[in-house]
């Protein structure tokens, strides 16, 4: 499990994508906010000893 604090939704999406990018991961669609706290707050899950295998290439 990765909890991700950023200062905008953009930010933490994105950071979520390059997980996404080298390990199996179960994504998130959305963040969530803390009342009276600044930025947000995503949390993934990985499977580190599972690497995600690319789509093979169209030729």
């Amino acid at each position: 499990m990765v909890d991700v604090a950023a200062a905008d939704d953009a930010t933490a999406l994105a950071f979520q994508q390059l997980l996404a990018e080298r390990w199996a991961t179960a994504t998130a669609e959305r963040t969530t906010r803390d009342v009276g706290q600044p930025g947000v707050r995503l949390r993934c899950y990985l499977d580190l000893r599972q690497p995600n295998v690319p789509a093979a290439t169209p030729r």
